[in-house]
C-alpha cells in the first residue's frame, strides 16, 4: 500500500482517483491543483497545494501521476515528478483487461471496461479511456489519448500526442502520425500523416487529404 498524489483535480483527476481507489492499491490519495484554495473541501480527497509545489510532498507521497488533457503538459509534468523523486505508477481499473504480454509506460491509465490485447505497447502518459479496445500488436506513442469507445484493430501504430476521438474506429495495420486529431465517430481506413485533423466515414482531412 502506498500514497498517491494526482496533479490536476478536474474531471479526469476525479476519474483517476476513483480508478486508484477501485484498485485497492493505495492507502492515501490527494491532489495538487493551482485552484486548491477553491477546490479543497469540494472533493472526497484533499487538494493540498499548487502543482509547482509538488516536491514539498515527496516525503509523504511516494507515487505521483498527472491528470490533465493537454499531452505536452501531461508529459512535462510527468518528467518533473520523476526528476523530483516520485515513482510514476500505471493505473488500471479492475474491470479493464490488460494482456500479460502488453507493456505500458509510466503514467499510463487504463479506464473501466477497456481492453489492451496481446503484445501491445503503450507509451508513457497515455490514456486508454472508458470502454476503449486496443487489439494485438498495436504501438501507441507517448501522451496519446484513446477516448471512450474507440476501437483499434491489430497492429495499429499511433504517434506521440495524438487524440483519437470518442467512438472512432481504426482498421488493422493503419499508421497514424504524431499530433493527429481523429474526430468522434470517424472510421480510419488509410494512414494519416503527422499533424492532421480527420473526420467522417471514411475519415478525411479537414484541411487536406490523407496520405
Amino acid at each position: 500500500m502506498s500514497q498517491l498524489l494526482i496533479l490536476g483535480a478536474g474531471g479526469q483527476g476525479k476519474v483517476l482517483a476513483e480508478v486508484a481507489e477501485a484498485s485497492g492499491n493505495w492507502n492515501s490519495i490527494a491532489f495538487l491543483d493551482d485552484r486548491h484554495a477553491t477546490l479543497n473541501g469540494t472533493l472526497r480527497w484533499p487538494v493540498l497545494d499548487g502543482v509547482r509545489h509538488a516536491n514539498r510532498f515527496i516525503s509523504s507521497y511516494s507515487h505521483a501521476i498527472v491528470a490533465v488533457g493537454d499531452s505536452t503538459m501531461r508529459l512535462g509534468w510527468l518528467t518533473m515528478l520523476a526528476s523530483s523523486g516520485f515513482e510514476i505508477p500505471r493505473l488500471a481499473h479492475p474491470t479493464a483487461w490488460i494482456s500479460p504480454s502488453a507493456r505500458l509506460g509510466a503514467g499510463c491509465v487504463v479506464m473501466a471496461n477497456a481492453t489492451v490485447q496481446a503484445d501491445t505497447m503503450i507509451g508513457q502518459g497515455s490514456i486508454i479511456n472508458t470502454g476503449a479496445s486496443v487489439d494485438h500488436d498495436c504501438r501507441i506513442g507517448d501522451g496519446v489519448h484513446v477516448c471512450p469507445g474507440v476501437s483499434l484493430g491489430g497492429d495499429v501504430h499511433v504517434g506521440n500526442g495524438s487524440w483519437l476521438g470518442i467512438g472512432c474506429s481504426v482498421i488493422q495495420g493503419i499508421h497514424i502520425g504524431g499530433r493527429v486529431t481523429v474526430g468522434a465517430g470517424a472510421a480510419v481506413i488509410s494512414d494519416i500523416a503527422d499533424g492532421l485533423t480527420v473526420v467522417g466515414v471514411p475519415a478525411r482531412g479537414i484541411s487536406g487529404g490523407l496520405e
